[in-house]
């Protein structure tokens, strides 16, 4: 039991990617005697009601269920301002009379920095992927404000923020500079980290625990080798990027294949499922991934997290938004080979994985990197942390 029993409110947006990464810092603070109370989409609940946390539901408009998400970048910014528009209300009718004493709050939740601003309590920022550096605005915003659209995005965002409570009124320090966050990945996956300001962020690594909800996963008796294929939650409408990946591993001796196709792709798209491969719409992948030889990621932040946390080398098939960069910074660690999907033939598949599993630099550099990864202290870090916060 902690010294101080406190009300912590957690507020998420409801893509899997970005819930999973807090769920074990939740369960932590309850399982320390704090109240924590953790505010998202009903589609998420059952993810957080597991931690033992009090859920408390908003509606939330984000196009999670079917992915159908703009490919204009200032289209996609504006679908979180419109949703942080729309959670507000619902957000003060939870928490006006049941006042937290620390809100934190995923990247994508801009309305829960509203609302402590407007309430004038701290806020703590749990970011799942990388955070600004010393001249990110320079580096990477300042191309993105020259977009079509861009000047009526900030207009409707400076609007917002001047009529909803919070004290943060300039567009690029609320959205972009937490007065206070966590990173909640390697530090090595970060880009400039050295040009981070650490009086504002604590990189404390993958924050990860049991998962014993999740199930677990027995290697087979016999199995010299384990190949975990995951692209994800989202990204995964590829069969025919499976079928390569049937067609390079199946008949590979000595290689057991696991292969997670999401909910996007029907099973009977693949044909004939190899005797050496297990075919799952979902997997427990951090259980998997402790006892495999090898990962074909889509490179998103949990999924490398997850792979550098566990020391095993990867190919990264990117799909999507970041997963782009954080292919090429896995191939920069040296742990890591990068194929493209139009690329992904069972040729190149098969090469890709022989080589990368016998190279020794490889081994040597994942070894140094699941080191480094689990040094950075985690959830209990993470956890003391935040009670140092509420005092």
């Amino acid at each position: 039991m902690s010294r101080r029993r406190a009300h912590v409110a957690m507020v998420g947006i409801p893509a899997v990617s970005h819930v999973l990464p807090s769920l074990e810092i939740v369960r932590e603070l309850v399982a320390r005697g704090h109240r924590v109370t953790y505010a998202n989409d009903p589609a998420v609940s059952g993810l957080i009601t597991a931690t033992g946390a009090e859920f408390v539901p908003y509606d939330s408009g984000l196009p999670v269920a079917d992915n159908d998400w703009p490919d204009d970048p200032i289209a996609a910014m504006t679908v979180f301002l419109d949703d942080a528009v729309r959670a507000l209300p619902q957000l003060r009718t939870a928490y006006d009379h049941d006042r937290a004493d620390l809100y934190m709050y995923d990247i994508g939740a801009y309305a829960a920095r509203a609302l402590a601003e407007a309430q004038d309590r701290p806020t703590l920022q749990l970011s799942p992927t990388y955070v600004a550096w010393k001249g990110y605005e320079q580096d990477v915003a300042a191309s993105l404000w020259q977009l079509p659209g861009a000047d009526a995005y900030r207009a409707k965002f400076a609007a917002w923020l001047a009529g909803c409570g919070a004290s943060t009124t300039d567009v690029d320090a609320f959205s972009g500079r937490p007065r206070r966050a966590l990173a909640l990945i390697p530090k090595a996956m970060q880009p400039h980290a050295d040009q981070v300001d650490t009086d504002a962020v604590t990189f404390v690594g993958p924050c990860f625990g049991t998962r014993t909800d999740q199930g677990g996963w027995t290697r087979p008796a016999g199995a010299e080798n384990v190949l975990l294929i995951s692209l994800g939650s989202a990204y995964t409408r590829q069969p025919e990027f499976y079928r390569q990946c049937l067609a390079a591993y199946g008949d590979l001796p000595g290689w057991h294949v696991v292969l997670q196709i999401g909910r996007h792709t029907d099973p009977k798209e693949l044909g004939t499922v190899p005797p050496n491969v297990e075919v799952h719409r979902w997997v427990p992948q951090l259980a998997i991934l402790e006892q495999a030889d090898a990962f074909i990621t889509h490179a998103g932040m949990g999924g490398s997290s997850e792979g550098l946390f566990t020391g095993v080398p990867m190919i990264a098939v990117p799909q999507a938004v970041d997963q782009f960069t954080n292919a090429d910074r896995l191939v920069e660690l040296g742990v890591a080979r990068r194929i493209d999907t139009p690329d992904a033939t069972a040729a190149l598949l098969r090469t890709t994985l022989t080589e990368l599993t016998t190279d020794p630099e490889v081994a040597r550099r994942s070894a140094l990197l699941r080191a480094d990864a689990r040094a950075e202290g985690g959830t209990v870090r993470a956890a003391d942390l935040i009670e140092n916060m509420l005092g």
